[in-house]
């Protein structure tokens, strides 16, 4: 993400990272980060959590407008209110997704699925 951001920082538009992880996420070069507490799997927010997932956004944008040079980090003020074994357990779907199954089938797809070229649906 950090090499699209650049560029579009080249042509003069602001941009920002919403991290987890954002000393990682600002060492692959992200012009600006908004740091957050929250599970890899949802930095935004929970799921059908419409008004916390856009209390995260609002205040992603409010950080955009407060980094004034590329660079900057702001900690937005979230924290998750579970253990991160609970978060984990929590985060995973209680029934595998079917590109799960697809790839028990037929596990020498694997390094295409990798490469992008995706299946034929049927």
């Amino acid at each position: 993400m950090g090499l699209a951001q650049r560029e579009f920082e080249a042509a003069g538009f602001s941009t920002i990272t919403l991290s987890p992880m954002a000393d990682v996420t600002a060492a692959f070069g992200a012009p600006r980060v908004a740091a957050i507490e929250h599970p890899l799997s949802q930095t935004v927010g929970r799921p059908g959590d419409i008004e916390g997932q856009g209390a995260v956004l609002r205040a992603t944008l409010e950080a955009l407008q407060s980094i004034d040079q590329p660079g900057g980090m702001v900690h937005l003020p979230f924290s998750w209110h579970e253990s991160r074994a609970e978060a984990i357990r929590n985060s995973h779907p209680v029934e595998p997704p079917p590109i799960s199954a697809y790839i028990k089938r037929k596990p020498w797809l694997m390094a295409k699925l990798l490469r992008g070229e995706l299946p034929k649906p049927g």
